[in-house]
C-alpha cells in the first residue's frame, strides 16, 4: 500500500497541474511516481529539471536507462526497475542488453563500462577507486560524460529512495529484481 498519496492531475494546483501536464504530453502518460511527487510540485519541478538537464547531454537516451537499471538493482527498486525496463524499450534497448544491464554489463564494452563506474558510484558512495575512473576512461569516456554518468547516479538514486520510502504503487509491468549474492 503506498505511503505517499498521488496527485489527480485533474484537483492538482495549478502549478503541479501544468507540471503532471508536460509528463503526461511527453510520456503518453502520468505515472504514480510523478503523481506522487506533485504533491511538491518544487520535488516534480526538480525532478522534470534535472532529468530534462541530463537529456540534453552526450549519454544518450539508452545508456541513461541503462543507467537508471543498475541504480534500480543497488537500490532494490522494483518501480524503477519496472519503469525503466519499459522506458530502456522505448529508448532503443534490446531484451539482451535490458538482461545484462541488471548486473551492470552490456554487449557493447564503453556502455559496459559506464555501468560498472555506475555501479562502483552507488556502491563507494562516490568514493571510486583510481582504477574505477581509469577504466571509464579507458573506455572512451571524458570528465564531462563522466559527470554525466554521476549526474545519471544521483538522479536515479533519489527517484529510487523516493519510491522505497512511497512504496509507490506500480504502473509499469514488474520485473523481478535479480538476487544480490551473499542475500538469500
Amino acid at each position: 500500500m503506498p505511503r505517499l498519496s498521488v496527485v489527480d492531475p485533474a484537483t492538482a494546483s495549478p502549478q503541479a497541474r501544468t507540471l503532471l501536464g508536460k509528463v503526461e504530453r511527453a510520456l503518453g502518460a502520468t505515472p504514480n511516481m510523478m503523481r506522487a511527487m506533485a504533491a511538491s510540485p518544487a520535488v516534480l519541478d526538480a525532478y522534470l529539471a534535472f532529468s530534462g538537464a541530463l537529456a540534453k547531454g552526450r549519454l544518450s537516451a539508452a545508456v541513461r536507462e541503462q543507467l537508471a537499471l543498475v541504480a534500480a538493482v543497488e537500490n532494490s527498486c522494483e518501480y524503477c526497475l519496472a519503469a525503466h525496463t519499459v522506458l530502456g524499450e522505448r529508448a532503443g534497448v534490446g531484451k539482451a542488453d535490458l538482461e545484462a544491464g541488471l548486473d551492470a554489463d552490456a554487449s557493447d564494452p564503453a556502455v559496459a563500462a559506464a555501468l560498472r563506474f555506475a555501479r562502483a558510484v552507488i556502491r563507494d558512495r562516490g568514493f571510486v577507486s583510481d582504477a574505477d575512473l581509469a577504466d571509464v576512461r579507458a573506455a572512451g569516456y571524458d570528465d564531462g560524460e563522466i559527470g554525466e554518468i554521476i549526474g545519471a547516479v544521483a538522479l536515479n538514486v533519489f527517484t529510487n529512495y523516493f519510491n522505497s520510502v512511497g512504496q509507490t504503487e506500480l504502473d509499469f509491468p514488474p520485473v523481478a529484481l535479480p538476487a544480490k549474492p551473499g542475500v538469500a
